[in-house]
C-alpha cells in the first residue's frame, strides 16, 4: 500500500470522525498505517483536536455509557477496553468516577439472575464461584458481585 499523503489523511479522518465518534488514539493508528510521517500526523492531529472532530473526553463519556448500558460491562472492563484505545487515564478515571456503584448494581442483577438459572452445578459454593467467574469477566468488580451475590440469595 503506498503511503498518502497529508491532505488525504486529514480528507479521510474528518469524514471518518463525521460519521462516528473516535478517539485520538484511534486517528493515530490509522495514519501509522497509511505511512504518515510523524511531523504530518501531530498537524492532522492538531487540525482534527481544534476543529472538534477528535474529542477524547466526548469519546470517552460516550464510549463508557454505551458499554455499562448495552454490553453490560463492568468498570475494570471498560478500563481495559479504554487503555487499549490509548485513551489517557486522566482522561478516563473521572468519567467512569461518575458511574455510581448502584447503576453497576442495576446492569449485573439481571445478568447474575439469568446466568443462575441456565448454570448446573453440584454446590451453591460452586454456583457461587461460577457466577463470580463470569461477572468477573465481565469487568464487574469484587464488591459489586458480592453486593448482588448477598442480596440475592
Amino acid at each position: 500500500m503506498k503511503p498518502i499523503t497529508e491532505q488525504e489523511a486529514l480528507s479521510k479522518l474528518t469524514a471518518l470522525c463525521s460519521r462516528a465518534e473516535h478517539c485520538s488514539g484511534e486517528m493515530l493508528e490509522k495514519m501509522r498505517q497509511w505511512g504518515l510521517d510523524e511531523q504530518a500526523q501531530a498537524r492532522v492531529m492538531a487540525y482534527l483536536v481544534k476543529e472538534k472532530y477528535v474529542d477524547d473526553e466526548r469519546y470517552t463519556r460516550f464510549f463508557v455509557r454505551d458499554k455499562i448500558h448495552y454490553n453490560k460491562w463492568g468498570r475494570r472492563k471498560v478500563e481495559q477496553a479504554l487503555y487499549l484505545k490509548h485513551v489517557d487515564k486522566s482522561v478516563y478515571g473521572p468519567v467512569l468516577d461518575e458511574v455510581s456503584d448502584a447503576e453497576y448494581i442495576e446492569q449485573l442483577r439481571p445478568l447474575i439472575a439469568s446466568k443462575r438459572r441456565s448454570m448446573k452445578a453440584g454446590s451453591d459454593y460452586e454456583l457461587n464461584m461460577k457466577l463470580i467467574r463470569f461477572a468477573l469477566g465481565r469487568g464487574f468488580t469484587m464488591d459489586i458481585i458480592r453486593q448482588v451475590l448477598d442480596v440475592d440469595e
